[in-house]
């Protein structure tokens, strides 16, 4: 087999990686208006802003006061990181995580499509039932599915054991601004206060999550 050579360059573009990411968030902070975001969650807003390509996206996110340093020290201390999609833990980078941390999707567990089915509901949400014995002090990252933030939801209220951080980022146009407005009540709806960051209305995914799983499991930009 031959060795791969470049084609001749046919472009002006910045190709070295380290610049890219230099220049990206150099962009990120001259467009966006981060006056809104704690200070303490900046590089966090930057992340997931890169993360979508979209600079408005600061003026629709939810911080709460405590996740970047909740998050943070859970991750240290070694705590799982449960994702409702693979795609959410693909995306996390592992040189990154304090403790070689435990990223956990049970989206493939075989008892989850028959949960689904008995209990009528996405197989997403089925799967977040299987997060209870690991939940206690978990970061938890939905990026996918809104019933999965629901259920989640409603695992807290029923009594389950609380994580220690919670990015609820689902994506879509039935249930997502609910779901995630609903993250944004829960304290003074039902009195469970866990740190969290969302993004009201309908944007979210994967890559905006993970990126913010990337910020909060490490300092460094």
């Amino acid at each position: 087999m031959s060795e791969p050579t470049r084609p001749p360059r046919a472009y002006d573009y910045i190709d070295r990686g380290a610049a890219i990411y230099v220049d990206s968030f150099a962009t990120i902070r001259a467009e966006a208006d981060l006056s809104r975001i704690p200070a303490e969650a900046e590089k966090l807003a930057v992340r997931m802003i890169h993360g979508s390509g979209q600079v408005d996206l600061a003026d629709d996110m939810v911080v709460h006061p405590d996740l970047v340093r909740s998050a943070r020290t859970a991750l240290e201390g070694g705590a799982p990181i449960l994702c409702d999609a693979t795609m959410v833990a693909t995306g996390v980078t592992r040189s990154r995580l304090p403790r070689d941390n435990e990223v956990l999707c049970l989206l493939n567990d075989p008892r989850v499509p028959g949960l689904a089915t008995e209990w009528a509901t996405t197989r997403t949400a089925a799967a977040v039932s299987l997060w209870a014995s690991r939940l206690a002090g978990a970061v938890v990252a939905i990026g996918n599915a809104p019933t999965a933030l629901f259920h989640l939801m409603e695992m807290l209220i029923a009594g389950a054991p609380r994580p220690a951080a919670i990015v609820g980022c689902p994506v879509g146009f039935i249930g997502a601004a609910e779901s995630k407005q609903a993250l944004v009540d829960l304290s003074r709806d039902h009195g469970i206060d866990i740190p969290f960051v969302t993004v009201t209305g309908r944007r979210g995914g994967s890559a905006m999550t993970s990126s913010a799983l990337n910020a909060l499991a490490q300092e460094q930009e």
